[in-house]
């Protein structure tokens, strides 16, 4: 009974995953809120490296690797993390698509230990697509610190489905969670599927589309007429044309189905029940029921476990002192960059002037003429080892220390302090988050927007992200405002004015987003701002280690690489 991981790339099309799916003898979804330690779970059942930021919806791509267990190998999908797949941003869509027309053998719902009300939300709605599932209850070493204990018997006999607890990070956690997965894969589930009791009038009315959904599905391999029925009477357009994409059906225009709907909204509004008052019940009865079951199977040793995350936070998203500490941050965090990379940077170019000197020395042993030795010594391998002693330093303490933020949960904070400027903007909010990525990336920066729901906001958000300096300009930054600002100065002044000018460029990059986002917002791109809901992380001890390589080989290296 083995466990063995497969590298197969970073990142696959969904035609790669069609190709390795083929391949394999099992697939498997993995499913669950942002911020819970999905992907980590994939990283660890599949040796990918892929990132796993504490950062709330980190994946927007269908990302693919391999894993063997009891010698049958499993094509292990990571899904967009998203809280819900009821509504229409480009992660719920991708994971209700695949969850639901994907056809994957089992779809593992990955849940945090330490809030499980909130994310059995999503369980019962996956539940209620499927019931080839595995509930992971994730990250039981943060819930033993803070003193909650999950009774995992109880949860899969209320739920119907296998239940296993995990800490992501230590593999061999992992190994009952894949036996329950091969046994979900390698098992015959009855089409008989979980079922969330709605009042009455709902039953009655979904019953009534049901019957007409058989008709017309019954030479269909999907056989979820309930969910489908659910669908067409919230009048969800975007889930009914995925619905008859995948399926090849026209549901709309079928006149058993428009008569069935008709007659099923007619009980509804017999009973009071409009369209808004429909959408509420549901996600309130799907609430009701998540927190009941919460409040069965969990226990809390502590009550104030979440006192001390409260207090800090009091702190650093305050009105009064958030804005302050981030800046606060930034400097100290460019201080040490420019301070500590003063050094190295002395030490790299003494090093490459004396191997250019014993280059020349090679050229004119060989006879070479001056135009070869000007082009190679004092053209290229100058140019180049000037840029490697002057941006390699930088970047290699300044990732690290960007990255520390990001494990720790600080950069939600930061978005979260930033929210209120953005609606002023007349944007989405979650345009902080995206603007937040675009100090790491710009351009992950740009992919990042697809989490904005409205094609507005998603294109001011684009448009304007490359405004703030990306980690791969900050050394180009710091390397400016160390020639032209900390000249004139000496000793420790020295760093102060170099910091200070860089944390100004920082500023103004901000600024500049948030006025172009404006006048966007008031002249070509006319609109109002959404609203949206932006989870807060817990704090987390950063992982060093990974920190350390991540840093040095997906970002310093890589941006070295493109600058030379």
């Amino acid at each position: 009974m083995g466990l063995t991981s497969s590298s197969t790339g970073a990142k696959l099309l969904d035609n790669d995953i069609e190709v390795l799916k083929s391949k394999c003898d099992f697939t498997v979804a993995i499913a669950g809120n942002p911020n819970v330690g999905k992907s980590t779970v994939f990283n660890s059942l599949t040796g990918l490296h892929q990132h796993t930021g504490n950062w709330p919806g980190k994946t927007v791509s269908n990302a693919s690797g391999i894993t063997t267990f009891n010698d049958k190998d499993f094509l292990l999908v990571d899904i967009p993390g998203t809280y819900s797949i009821m509504s229409n941003s480009q992660e719920e869509e991708i994971a209700r698509d695949y969850i639901c027309f994907g056809n994957p053998d089992c779809t593992v719902v990955v849940v945090d230990a330490t809030c499980l009300e909130r994310n059995l939300n999503l369980v019962y709605q996956i539940l209620e697509i499927t019931n080839k599932v595995v509930v992971c209850v994730n990250l039981l070493d943060e819930a033993k610190k803070k003193g909650i204990e999950i009774d995992l018997d109880r949860l899969s006999f209320t739920l119907g489905v296998p239940v296993v607890g995990t800490i992501a990070r230590k593999k061999k956690t992992l190994r009952s969670l894949m036996q329950n997965v091969f046994n979900v894969c390698s098992s015959n589930f009855s089409e008989e599927l979980f079922k969330t009791d709605y009042p009455e009038a709902i039953e009655a009315s979904v019953s009534v589309i049901e019957k007409s959904i058989k008709g017309v599905l019954k030479n269909s391999s999907f056989t979820n007429y309930r969910w489908i029925s659910l669908k067409l009477l919230e009048g969800n357009l975007k889930i009914i044309s995925s619905i008859e994409k995948y399926l090849n059906i026209d549901l709309i225009n079928n006149k058993d189905i428009i008569y069935s709907i008709d007659v099923a909204k007619k009980i509804l509004e017999e009973n009071d029940i409009d369209l808004p008052s429909f959408k509420d019940i549901i996600v309130s009865t799907i609430m009701y029921h998540s927190e009941r079951i919460s409040l069965d199977i969990t226990s809390y040793k502590r009550q104030n476990y979440s006192a001390t995350t409260n207090k800090i936070d009091k702190i650093l998203t305050s009105k009064l002192t958030g804005i302050p500490i981030m800046l606060l941050f930034f400097a100290l965090i460019f201080w040490i960059t420019i301070t500590g990379a003063n050094y190295p940077s002395q030490l790299l170019s003494q090093l490459f002037n004396y191997i250019e000197a014993k280059l020349v020395l090679l050229f004119e042993y060989f006879n070479s003429p001056s135009w070869l030795i000007n082009i190679f010594v004092f053209g290229m391998y100058r140019t180049l080892a000037w840029v490697v002693a002057v941006m390699l330093p930088p970047m290699a303490i300044f990732f690290p220390l960007f990255t520390i933020l990001e494990d720790l949960g600080y950069l939600p904070r930061i978005a979260f302090n930033l929210d209120n400027f953005f609606r002023k903007a007349c944007t989405s909010g979650k345009q902080a988050l995206t603007m937040c990525m675009g100090f790491g990336c710009n351009a992950a920066g740009v992919v990042g927007c697809r989490i904005i729901d409205s094609p507005r906001e998603r294109l001011v958000a684009m448009l304007t992200n490359n405004f703030v300096p990306c980690n791969g300009r900050f050394p180009f930054l710091i390397t400016i405002s160390s020639i032209f600002f900390a000249s004139s100065a000496f000793g420790i002044w020295s760093s102060i004015w170099s910091t200070l000018a860089v944390i100004l460029v920082v500023i103004i990059g901000v600024i500049v987003t948030l006025v172009i986002s404006k006048i966007l917002s008031k002249t070509i791109l006319k609109g109002f701002p959404s609203s949206f809901m932006l989870e807060l992380p817990p704090y987390r001890t950063p992982q060093f280690g990974k920190i350390l390589v991540r840093s040095i080989f997906d970002r310093t290296l890589f941006v070295l690489r493109k600058s030379c």
